[in-house]
């Protein structure tokens, strides 16, 4: 490997390991501020929310998509674009499916 794949891969596998922390922060109940919207919230609307489970899904998605960050740089040294195409539609997915699945009713009201 040339030094610039190795620079890809220890970048992506940064950006990996970054994704994973904050997942393993969702799911111990942390890092509730990182959410998008949740951090908005009054203090009272806050209150409505069980943290533990909103928390809990929201590092079910993060996670899997920190584990398969580094797949993007394995397929652009061995030229396999198939796993770029891979990660990014298990990533919109995952997204997707975050997005009906918090939106559909509520869930995450205590």
């Amino acid at each position: 490997m040339s030094d610039n794949e190795w620079v890809l891969l220890i970048i992506t596998s940064a950006i990996g390991l970054l994704l994973v922390l904050i997942a393993i922060m969702f799911l111990f109940g942390k890092g509730l501020f990182l959410i998008a919207g949740y951090n908005t919230l009054s203090k009272s609307e806050k209150e409505k929310f069980d943290k533990k489970k909103l928390s809990r899904f929201m590092g079910f998605v993060t996670l899997p998509i920190g584990l398969l960050t580094p797949i993007v740089a394995i397929g652009g040294i061995y030229d396999l674009p198939w796993l770029i195409y891979l990660y990014v539609i298990i990533v919109i997915g995952l997204s997707v499916f975050a997005i009906w699945y918090a939106n559909t009713i509520d869930r995450w009201k205590s």
